[in-house]
């Protein structure tokens, strides 16, 4: 859900091998873990997908691909369904072929359509996912058209997270207050027409709020993130952060890293909180917001998320809206949003 928009990414030759990954996912069924999510990246890039599949499939998991869909075929769907695996989450740029085709910078949106299709004929749950930004909110009600064309069992709309490359380009993706109000307006009837029928959900950009959400939960006390060469995260931005060390599967078990290291130790609970985190009565409820966010916008990982408006750092975020709402905003040329696109498929 473009939660991870890195600047470099991970080589191929580091991923840890299928036997270590049937490992890791057994570990954390006995963790007490629900769900996978097999995201990236693409997932499908893996030729071993449908092995890690059926791997989490027997530790009693729920498995979830996030795809682009593109090096998917009716075959290799027919494969993961018998492995196991009990829903997509299908991404989409925007709903018109041309504008969707440039921002992916391929030809995709036809065989996303496709995938969407063969999904259909099996009995596993689809999620759609829009991408949207500045540059196609313009196409929302076009977007909810095409979900009423394919009826998923739930779609979301989610805003670009500005996090590295989006966030070096936040004046050229984020939606001014004007047209985040008509896209609210426009999502708030859709929900109401819709909710008998499909699930709709919509991630409102942080800045525009007046409290930060939790950020995956709060750090450390939900999720875990274990990237493609096997380090264990809190968050999918958690690498931006200096001077934190994250421990790897292939030395020490993952309850001991969810337990134990220092990492996921950082920031949990209350006692690094600083104020006004540390007396507000919301600390229970956000967790004093994203540490990654409050890194980048504050330099200060330990300060209150600068999106709330309690924070001593929030004329930053004021900062940027004020350009986001200015006239003289620029525009992303096409190579910029394709190179977002490519980077980030999912």
């Amino acid at each position: 859900m473009y939660c991870s928009n890195p600047l470099v990414l991970t080589q191929r030759g580091r991923e840890l091998p299928t036997d270590v990954w049937a490992r890791v996912l057994r570990e954390a069924a006995g963790l007490g873990v629900l769900q996978v999510d097999f995201t990236g990246g693409e997932p499908l890039a893996r030729p071993d997908l449908v092995d890690l599949v059926r791997a989490a499939r027997g530790a009693g998991l729920y498995a979830s691909l996030i795809t682009s869909g593109l090096p998917l075929d009716e075959k290799r769907l027919e494969e993961l369904v018998r492995a196991g695996l009990d829903h997509i989450q299908l991404s989409f740029q925007g709903a018109r072929e041309e504008s969707a085709n440039e921002f992916a910078g391929t030809r995709a949106h036809a065989q996303k359509l496709r995938v969407a299709g063969w999904v259909k004929r099996h009995r596993i749950a689809l999620t759609l996912n829009f991408v949207i930004h500045h540059g196609n909110l313009d196409q929302l009600e076009e977007m909810l058209a095409l979900v009423e064309e394919i009826r998923p069992g739930r779609v979301e709309f989610a805003h670009v997270q500005y996090y590295g490359w989006a966030l070096a380009n936040v004046q050229r993706l984020l939606p001014a207050r004007a047209e985040l109000d008509r896209s609210l307006q426009i999502l708030k009837n859709a929900q109401e027409r819709l909710r008998e029928r499909i699930r709709v959900e919509y991630v409102v950009p942080d800045y525009y709020a007046k409290y930060p959400k939790a950020c995956m939960g709060g750090w450390g006390r939900k999720v875990m993130l274990v990237t493609p060469g096997g380090d264990v995260l809190p968050c999918h931005a958690a690498g931006v952060l200096p001077g934190m060390a994250f421990e790897n599967v292939s030395a020490r078990s993952l309850r001991q890293i969810w337990e134990n290291s220092d990492s996921f130790q950082k920031f949990r609970g209350e006692a690094w909180m600083a104020e006004p985190c540390r007396s507000c009565d919301r600390r229970t409820q956000d967790y004093g917001g994203c540490r990654c966010q409050a890194f980048l916008l504050a330099k200060d990982e330990t300060a209150a998320d600068p999106v709330c408006s309690l924070s001593p750092h929030r004329s930053v975020v004021n900062g940027i809206l004020a350009e986001a709402n200015s006239a003289a905003r620029p525009t992303a040329t096409r190579e910029e949003v394709e190179w977002l696109y490519r980077s980030n498929p999912t």
